[in-house]
């Protein structure tokens, strides 16, 4: 428009583009004209010259602009139009068929200028305008899609981790659940303590997700899992040329992290060089990029968690002391999954019904020989091996009930360190739990009825009648009260 002004005389050039929202017309570039004439200059489809060259996607050519009733000269830029006449040139800015805004310029009035050759080379500089427009709203519509898939996503993310939907009934979860809901509105670190696979991920994200830092990042580093040379670089961030590889300036975690929350999982794997710049942090609140000469403000609230033993750690000089009670603010204890038995069944039919709906499998519930193998086998895995059971048997299940054969050949035997009392069974046994089994979820299915149960198994009555007094059934257990 500059350029326009400058060379060919074409003065107070605009851009006007369709609000694909409101469907209005307003102004996004000009040249000549003040902020508060730009924010006047807002029209409808149809209103004015510049209204109706985008409803009609023709272009317009008003020689005198005084004597065109239709001109609105909403922006009041041009001062008395009766002493300093103008020409008006508007011309669509289309991409394919869609008119999506217009271009427009004044030209002083005068019998020596060709509009006919100043509509022609605007409508070349609209073409090559369109393909801008174009591009930014392209751009902008995918901009607008990823930040409501990211708005959309927060909110389940929410949803998903409000204590009241982490699954738990014992008393020693309650107790944690309890914990989870008081410290999650302060700023205080937290430290969660329990064996691997006990969901401390799992509380660290409702930590987050209940506190007011929960539309801020929330960021996981397993100490565990990066290199000793590359931790430091991960947490801190690095300058460009802080060290050999080093070609571009890097952000850390910590900086990722801002406003929001870290989650540094197996901090009893930090190496001690780095439990130094650790302890900094919380301390001044400050960090430093490798090759920086200037500390970073730190605005993060940091959750860790370990699965080991700290205090022994400090005893022989693994752990720093000083960072182990910079840590330990606010310890919470996250129980094994053998400690807390009531709770075996939950995230049993949690998964289930997880997995099943995954992979289009219609089970709908696990039969009772199936439940007591998972009530009890040990979990030495805790959450994470039940979690991974039940996919499996998932998996691996045909039908719509999940029985004992389909759960991992660990629990069907019992042989698992720590599982004192259990024996091998026998072909013999094996054969008549399954058996067993097999009567008891035809019994259930025929709702008592033994002819109808030994029909669904494709055998006779008096077989099924022999096999449920040899196996001690107690039919009337399975009868529906009419």
């Amino acid at each position: 428009m500059k350029i326009l002004a400058a060379r060919m005389g074409m003065t107070r050039g605009t851009v006007s583009i369709v609000n694909p929202h409101t469907s209005e017309l307003q102004i996004e570039v000009a040249h000549g004209l003040s902020a508060e004439a730009r924010r006047r200059g807002h029209y409808k489809l149809g209103e004015g010259i510049t209204g109706q060259v985008v409803a009609s996607g023709e272009p317009l050519v008003i020689p005198r602009v005084s004597e065109e009733p239709r001109f609105l000269n909403r922006t009041r830029s041009r001062g008395n139009l009766g002493k300093n006449d103008v020409s008006f040139i508007c011309v669509p800015i289309k991409t394919g068929s869609q008119t999506v805004g217009a271009l427009s310029v004044d030209r002083l009035f005068s019998d020596d200028v060709s509009l006919e050759e100043d509509l022609r080379l605007l409508v070349i500089i609209s073409g090559l305008l369109a393909q801008s427009v174009g591009r930014l709203q392209a751009s902008n519509a995918e901009r607008e899609s990823l930040l409501n898939e990211n708005r959309t996503l927060r909110r389940a993310l929410a949803e998903k981790y409000q204590v009241e939907n982490l699954i738990g009934k014992s008393s020693r979860m309650q107790e944690v659940f309890d914990m989870v809901l008081r410290v999650a509105r302060s700023n205080a670190t937290v430290l969660l303590r329990g064996e691997s696979g006990t969901g401390k991920s799992m509380v660290a994200k409702a930590i987050h997700f209940n506190s007011p830092r929960k539309d801020r990042p929330f960021v996981t580093v397993n100490c565990s899992a990066l290199p000793e040379t590359l931790i430091e670089s991960e947490l801190f961030g690095h300058e460009r040329g802080a060290f050999t590889g080093a070609n571009a300036r890097k952000e850390g975690r910590f900086e990722v992290a801002q406003g929001g929350t870290i989650f540094l999982d197996e901090i009893g794997e930090l190496p001690h060089a780095v439990q130094v710049k650790l302890l900094h942090v919380i301390q001044e609140r400050e960090f430093q990029r490798l090759g920086a000469g200037r500390p970073v403000r730190s605005d993060v609230r940091i959750v860790a968690a370990t699965n080991k033993n700290l205090e022994d750690a400090m005893q022989r000089g693994q752990f720093r002391e000083d960072l182990y009670y910079r840590l330990n603010v606010f310890p919470i204890y996250l129980p094994a999954l053998r400690e807390r038995r009531t709770d075996i069944m939950l995230l049993a039919e949690h998964f289930l019904s997880k997995y099943a709906d995954e992979n289009s499998r219609p089970i709908h519930r696990i039969s009772t020989p199936a439940i007591d193998l998972l009530m009890q086998y040990h979990w030495p895995g805790n959450v994470r091996e039940l979690q991974n059971c039940i996919e499996r048997a998932v998996l691996v299940c045909d039908g719509n009930v999940l029985r004992a054969h389909h759960l991992p050949v660990t629990l069907q035997t019992g042989e698992t360190a720590g599982a004192p009392g259990r024996a091998r069974r026998s072909l013999a046994d094996a054969v008549a739990s399954f058996e067993k089994e097999v009567i008891i979820e035809a019994l259930k299915e025929a709702r008592g009825n033994q002819s109808k149960a030994a029909r669904t198994l494709e055998t006779s009555l008096r077989i099924v009648n022999y096999k449920i007094g040899k196996y001690g059934i107690d039919v009337s257990l399975y009868k529906v009260l009419s």
